[in-house]
């Protein structure tokens, strides 16, 4: 598999999960706590405002690559892994467009 197959393959996981988590937030049995720290990370990923500016070299990049995935694990630990697992098989059957 080359470097641009594997870039591609995990680009597409990264839309996928992003999915997921959007449906995550809309489920009913979310945990409102968990809303907010999964909220956090999703809006700070897209955010172009960074705790660490960009232009400093490898900590500009750094914050995004521990403080998103950070925020994440902590959200998924909180809400229940049915829920997870529910919104996981609906977008693998197909249910993107259902946002």
């Amino acid at each position: 598999m080359s470097v641009l197959d594997r870039a591609k393959s995990w680009m597409q996981l990264i839309k996928r999960e992003v999915v997921v988590y959007q449906k995550v937030l809309r489920h009913p049995r979310t945990p409102w706590h968990a809303r907010i720290v999964l909220g956090l990370a999703l809006a700070y990923l897209v955010s172009p405002i960074d705790l660490i500016p960009d232009p400093i070299p490898v900590l500009g990049q750094l914050d995004d690559l521990l403080i998103v995935p950070g925020l994440v694990t902590l959200a998924l630990k909180l809400i229940p892994a049915e829920v997870v697992t529910e919104c996981r098989a609906q977008v693998g059957e197909g249910h993107i467009a259902d946002n």
